[in-house]
């Protein structure tokens, strides 16, 4: 795996893989190739976007390309921490059973684990689910159960407010990325979507999806071997790190936002962790750019997914998040001069 040849075949084959999820959910090539950036950055996605838009399918379809198994559970008010791991019922004879639940169902072959409307769970489900994707184990009926292979994506309810519980800082900085998934504007794709039959039957269209020559079993050991592979200057290094305190200090790089007192707009910058996530991203994104060493163009393309979610504003701001934010991600790009 190690050797600069087997990286390039792994490279054209993670390619064909992500052409195959785009002739499958359309009009979304921006949110594919960040998906598949963190596929194999192994790292966690928050999901963000309307009802309907294909979040589901999408990653149905990385799923079935990876070749592991897929699990799904829906958020809800009264959903306990418990029903991640097992569920209770009466079998056909009226004794009660104890079956593993989402979570331990697919043992070790569990790849994707989508947990939809993760904002409706209280925060001790918040709090499992947390553990799991530091750790990819969780303890039950006496024993340890690992989950080496297995990535989190969650979505949140963007509509209603009612009985939801926003994620805290500490569980949105687990998530390697925030991913916006968006309806098509391109009217060629919307007529598609709605007219052509191969799209109204979602099963049979992800069964079209071939399984990817690489298989889950193998991606942490790729990973691990792209981070290793792909090497960065030292003009990257301050570059990074200088993106990294503009989160912090934004007013002392002169960057301003329209209507805001800059020293007053942020409550805390990214973390380190997440600096380190986006030159994990990064380092793929060259890869698959067919390169082994980093350029600014590489921390520019992932900077908003892997930085967004991790800004937190001041709450006389927070109600503006969605229009302020890319306007600081966008000045902080401008203003940080690149190598």
């Amino acid at each position: 795996m190690n050797s600069e040849h087997q990286l390039s075949d792994r490279c054209e084959q993670a390619l064909n893989f992500e052409r195959h999820i785009n002739r499958i959910v359309i009009g979304q090539q921006a949110a594919v190739r960040n998906l598949v950036i963190a596929v194999f950055a192994r790292g966690h996605v928050l999901l963000e976007g309307q009802v309907g838009v294909g979040k589901t399918t999408l990653l149905r379809t990385v799923a079935q390309g990876l070749g592991g198994r897929y699990q799904r559970i829906e958020g809800t008010i009264d959903l306990m921490p418990s029903d991640l791991v097992y569920y209770t019922y009466l079998d056909q004879d009226g004794r009660p059973r104890v079956d593993p639940g989402p979570l331990l169902k697919q043992g070790e072959e569990l790849a994707v684990f989508f947990f939809n409307e993760i904002n409706r769970a209280r925060p001790q489900v918040h709090s499992l689910l947390l553990r799991v994707m530091a750790e990819r184990a969780v303890g039950a009926f006496n024993r340890e159960y690992r989950m080496p292979h297995m990535l989190v994506f969650a979505d949140r309810n963007r509509v209603e407010r009612e009985e939801t519980f926003e994620l805290p800082a500490a569980a949105r900085d687990r998530f390697l990325m925030e991913i916006n998934i968006a309806a098509p504007g391109d009217d060629a794709v919307l007529d598609q979507l709605m007219f052509d039959p191969r799209f109204h039957d979602v099963d049979a269209l992800i069964g079209a999806m071939p399984e990817s020559a690489i298989g889950y079993q193998n991606l942490n050991a790729l990973a691990e071997s792209i981070q290793q592979r792909v090497q960065a200057a030292p003009a990257l290094h301050k570059y990074a790190l200088e993106l990294w305190r503009a989160t912090a200090e934004p007013q002392a790089y002169g960057i301003s936002v329209s209507d805001v007192d800059i020293g007053q707009l942020l409550q805390s910058g990214a973390s380190p962790r997440g600096m380190s996530y986006l030159v994990r991203a990064a380092k793929v994104r060259a890869w698959l750019e067919g390169r082994d060493n980093l350029w600014p163009e590489d921390l520019q393309a992932v900077y908003a997914p892997t930085m967004s979610h991790r800004l937190f504003l001041n709450p006389i701001y927070a109600y503006r998040r969605e229009v302020l934010l890319p306007e600081l991600v966008n000045q902080i790009l401008q203003r940080i001069a690149a190598p």
